[in-house]
């Protein structure tokens, strides 16, 4: 099965915007079997687009667009396809009907232009938007006299080509919803696919594959692949398997990385290390309250992302100043004077006090140089200390990242959300 991706959008080549669409489907896509073998992004301009698609669509089982669906003039995509192969261009009723009910609904006038996305190619199944006015479309391919110019031997197989609006949070579901059931319906896969991720944190790519490597070896030689994508604080280990013993050999290599790699793994597929602490807390009743300095609010961001954290995280705090730290958490201004803001002492008093001052099962805190300035010769830029409080005990680990200060807050948040995950589960 060969699978190519478009992405189309001048923001795209001028770095105004970052082209998530590119990881995001070839993901998602790579999970349920089809990986992507050639990807590309192109600008918005009627002969890059046409370039790109009659190429992709000479050597491509499937060919899979972003972008140039919606109403303004730089949204091409639609009308060149129809062009290109050949394919009038006709309104569809439902796509009218749902443009001004969408309108409607939010109580906005409806600019005309907006009817030009129920313009449909002759022969396009309509993938139905209900998060945006732009459906996407899926079309059959058969041979066209265009192929046989760029492929001396074209497969004489129907290819289809798949058109996604740009917006994620309309593509995403889309993809989820309409073109996933075609792909298991129109391009079957011949063989058995079975695809499997375990997240780790707290072990290095490097570290994970020098422990895991050889002992997978065997399943390797039978067919099994192998991958390891590194995050930041973080490892993902993947196995993927064709054919009548897939099952056999992800399942076999799942058990030998979780039993190696025990207490590093802390979910999998796509699973975030916030979601997996409030589903914890939640399952046993428990609360968690934050005061957080150099990460600003980060790691509360992040547990706030997953659906039902109101239950677990009934306070957070960001006492980025001393005189916050002191009104709001209790910290000494004796051991501010006599540690400094960003020690051992600071960070324990600020788990402690937030504890106390809340009433919550747990608290978190974190305290460190974030730079690029502010470091000393003792205390370098990245140099951050944790601080976790329960009933029994309050605890605080010094950690060293020396990264820019958004990669700084990411890993800090992660380290800190990882001290609690082993805390409530009693990892040593």
């Amino acid at each position: 099965m060969n699978v190519e991706l478009i992405n189309t959008g001048s923001e795209l080549m001028l770095g105004r915007v970052l082209n998530t669409h590119q990881q995001w489907l070839c993901r998602r896509l790579a999970d349920l079997g089809y990986v992507v073998t050639r990807q590309v992004a192109v600008a918005d301009t009627g002969h890059d687009i046409e370039q790109a698609v009659r190429e992709a669509l000479s050597r491509a089982d499937l060919v899979i667009t972003t972008g140039g669906l919606g109403p303004t003039s730089d949204d091409i995509t639609r009308d060149l396809i129809a062009q290109l192969l050949d394919k009038k261009l006709h309104e569809d009723a439902s796509i009218v009907q749902h443009i001004e009910k969408f309108f409607a609904a939010r109580k906005r006038p409806m600019p005309a232009s907006t009817l030009v996305q129920a313009q449909v190619p002759e022969g396009a199944i309509v993938l139905p938007n209900p998060n945006g006015t732009a459906p996407g479309l899926a079309m059959k391919v058969e041979a066209a006299s265009f192929l046989s110019t760029l492929n001396p031997q074209p497969s004489t197989s129907p290819k289809w080509l798949v058109m996604l609006p740009g917006p994620p949070r309309e593509l995403r579901p889309m993809f989820n919803d309409a073109v996933v059931p075609l792909l298991h319906r129109e391009l079957p896969l011949d063989d058995e696919f079975v695809c499997r991720t375990l997240r780790t944190v707290g072990i290095g790519e490097s570290q994970a594959a020098d422990r895991i490597g050889k002992l997978l070896q065997p399943l390797i030689a039978q067919g099994m692949d192998l991958g390891y994508c590194a995050h930041i604080g973080a490892v993902d280990v993947r196995f993927a398997a064709k054919g009548p013993i897939a099952t056999q050999l992800v399942s076999e290599a799942e058990a030998i990385v979780r039993n190696e790699l025990n207490r590093h793994i802390f979910g999998e597929g796509d699973e975030t290390l916030e979601s997996v602490i409030v589903r914890l807390l939640t399952e046993r009743s428990q609360t968690l309250a934050l005061a957080e300095s150099c990460t600003g609010g980060g790691i509360a961001n992040r547990i706030t992302n997953v659906p039902g954290a109101s239950a677990v995280l009934l306070a957070s705090l960001v006492t980025y100043a001393n005189e916050a730290k002191q009104k709001f958490v209790g910290v000494r201004s004796e051991t501010l004077a006599t540690h400094g803001a960003v020690s051992e002492a600071v960070a324990k008093e600020m788990a402690a006090g937030a504890r106390r001052e809340t009433g919550e099962d747990y608290a978190l805190s974190v305290t460190g140089i974030a730079g690029p300035g502010g470091g000393t010769e003792a205390k370098p830029v990245g140099t951050v200390f944790i601080g976790f409080a329960s009933a029994t005990e309050t605890i605080t680990i010094k950690q060293f990242n020396p990264f820019d200060r958004e990669t700084f807050k990411n890993v800090t948040g992660t380290q800190a959300l990882e001290i609690l995950r082993r805390k409530i589960l009693a990892i040593e």
